[in-house]
């Protein structure tokens, strides 16, 4: 009987355990649960309890540890590569109420890539009047403008444990990101008829992942975290540099954007990209790519080349700046960036590596900002 409070390990919230005490149960049964359920080592240990040293075992008073887990389906046994502190990270009294989600992430390193698998959840909050749910879930880099960085999964209806299997990813985020950046995924009903309603969510700091190595999530959801946004990102775009120095040319190539703000009322953008090399260049600075429809991921592999000798560029800046096209009026603005010795971070770095290694093309993701005191000219 000295294991009979090991079971507790598994983590259910006390609330409910107490709750789910029975009001009797011969004897016999109890210590039968207590060898049945002491059979498998938990997954994470927690502070032991006192050890019952009573050879006599009333039939009520030591029956809550043991059923407890048994009776209480929503929290799930945690993947055995979780950590104590992760597990540590969420504790609520809502944790049996709102349900559990799993889910995996990876980040791939070389493509700049977050690939989050959302895989399913259960025991969700009953949010209709049939006492189902249509859940979707939705994922939101923190800190980051709402708009240019969600993803969602596809909707299921009257289930309150949804299986996706939908794997959802962000294009262009660099390890400084992965560094400092939060994932949220919340879990909300969706409603036809009026405003989707928020189940849960829960958080996780992107510095947890090891670079390409996947790691499977399992976790009760909370209600919602406040927290404070930066309004200003509009998405991000790949830009690659070379200077060719049989030329004397600079080669700016426009690969491709990732998570752009929507401007359009259907939800999408008509992106393209202007490209300027400043100042005294005159119109042969100007460049703009083609206009892609309908989308927020544009892919355009095109490239401008701009005459200029290689002492000149450290004098000069590069303006890129992304619009959607508005037939008939004037384009919105959706977000930009500047590449130069006056720039700073990523951009700063990306315009050294160029000047630095001539006839090396250099790719890097560049995160668009909606920055008034900038001016890009449409």
């Amino acid at each position: 009987m000295k294991t009979e409070r090991h079971v507790l390990a598994s983590k259910p919230p006390r609330a409910n355990a107490q709750q789910a005490t029975p009001t009797s149960a011969p004897a016999a049964d109890v210590a039968r649960s207590v060898r049945e359920e002491t059979v498998s080592p938990p997954a994470v240990e927690e502070k032991r309890q006192p050890v019952v040293t009573s050879s006599h075992v009333p039939a009520t008073r030591n029956i809550p540890p043991v059923k407890a887990p048994i009776s209480n389906p929503a929290p799930t046994r945690p993947p055995p590569d979780r950590t104590e502190d992760e597990d540590n990270d969420y504790d609520s009294d809502d944790a049996t109420t709102l349900g559990s989600l799993e889910f995996s992430l990876l980040y791939e390193q070389e493509n700049h890539a977050l690939h989050c698998c959302i895989v399913k959840a259960k025991g969700l909050k009953p949010m209709d009047s049939n006492g189902l749910a249509d859940p979707y879930v939705k994922l939101h880099l923190l800190p980051g403008a709402s708009k240019s960085n969600k993803l969602r999964t596809k909707t299921l209806k009257n289930t309150l444990n949804p299986v996706w299997n939908e794997t959802l990813v962000y294009h262009g985020i660099t390890d400084d990101e992965m560094s400092r950046k939060t994932l949220r995924l919340s879990v909300s009903d969706e409603d036809k008829f009026g405003h989707n309603e928020f189940i849960g969510e829960t958080r996780v700091a992107l510095k947890k992942l090891k670079f390409d190595q996947k790691k499977n999530f399992s976790v009760c959801l909370e209600r919602v975290i406040p927290v404070s946004e930066d309004s200003e990102e509009r998405g991000r775009i790949l830009v690659s540099l070379t200077y060719n120095s049989q030329q004397s040319r600079l080669m700016v190539g426009v690969v491709r954007c990732a998570h752009l703000a929507a401007m359009d009322s259907n939800g999408y953008s008509d992106p393209f990209v202007k490209v300027c090399l400043k100042p005294d260049m005159g119109k042969k600075a100007k460049n703009k790519t083609q206009i892609k429809k309908k989308t927020l991921n544009p892919e355009f592999n095109e490239e401008f080349g701009y005459e200029i000798k290689h002492g000149e560029l450290a004098k000069k800046t590069l303006d890129i700046s992304v619009w959607d096209y508005d037939m008939g009026k004037s384009n919105d603005f959706i977000g930009g960036c500047q590449l130069g010795i006056q720039a700073k971070g990523e951009c700063l770095k990306h315009w050294y590596e160029c000047l630095k290694n001539k006839d090396k093309k250099i790719e890097r993701w560049h995160v668009l900002l909606n920055d008034n005191t900038v001016q890009f000219e449409d």
